[in-house]
């Protein structure tokens, strides 16, 4: 079983060096940091008065697990979660908040599962991931990654300028889909020809 330490430096690997893309509503972002969240948590790294751009190209790796170890994990309690599901909720959380603990909860709801989408681990999703978990282990990690890609796909349907992340020129698996994959058995990878019919309307 991989440690929170692994999965944390294997996000900030996934995740890349510094990029600032006027399409990534993130903004400024540096090992899947953004200046958002660094604004949030006060670091000011060049100790000018104000966190900006430059704060962000300063982040080494080290800070970026820090930050995510702290506050995309332990914070929404993901390490509550049963532990084959945590890196996959783990990296989700990392790339979309409390998105990725939504999806949880909507998938919890199709299994039978009482309890409320919020974005929010609280006792009632933790106990209900439990259940779910014992009653089919591979199924619920397998299902959590497939709901991640529909979640991916269905960006793109709503949002021309997302498109990118999901499909690439070649017209090939984007990132965020080659992202949903990793955590998904490979008889669940979708073909080049699933792929390309999948956004077939975004031509």
């Amino acid at each position: 079983m991989q440690t929170v330490d692994e999965i944390a430096r294997e996000i900030v690997a996934r995740e890349g060096g510094y990029v600032n893309d006027p399409d990534d509503p993130g903004g400024a972002t540096k090992y899947g940091v953004t200046i958002h969240t660094m604004r949030r948590l006060g670091l000011d790294l060049d100790r000018d008065g104000d966190v900006d751009a430059r704060d962000v190209q300063k982040l080494t790796r080290a800070q970026a697990e820090d930050i995510f170890k702290k506050h995309y994990y332990q914070k929404p309690r993901i390490d509550q979660l049963p532990q084959p599901i945590q890196a996959s909720v783990f990296d989700m959380y990392v790339n979309a908040g409390g998105n990725a603990v939504k999806i949880l909860q909507r998938l919890l709801c199709e299994f039978g599962e009482d309890v409320g989408v919020d974005g929010a681990l609280g006792p009632q999703s933790i106990g209900a991931t439990a259940r779910v978990f014992e009653r089919a282990p591979d199924h619920l990690v397998d299902a959590y990654g497939i709901a991640r890609r529909n979640y991916y796909y269905k960006l793109g349907d709503g949002r021309k300028a997302s498109r990118k992340y999901a499909n690439t020129r070649a017209g090939t698996k984007g990132g965020w889909i080659k992202r949903a994959e990793e955590f998904l058995s490979q008889r669940y990878h979708f073909s080049a020809t699933q792929h390309s019919q999948r956004i077939a309307k975004w031509a």
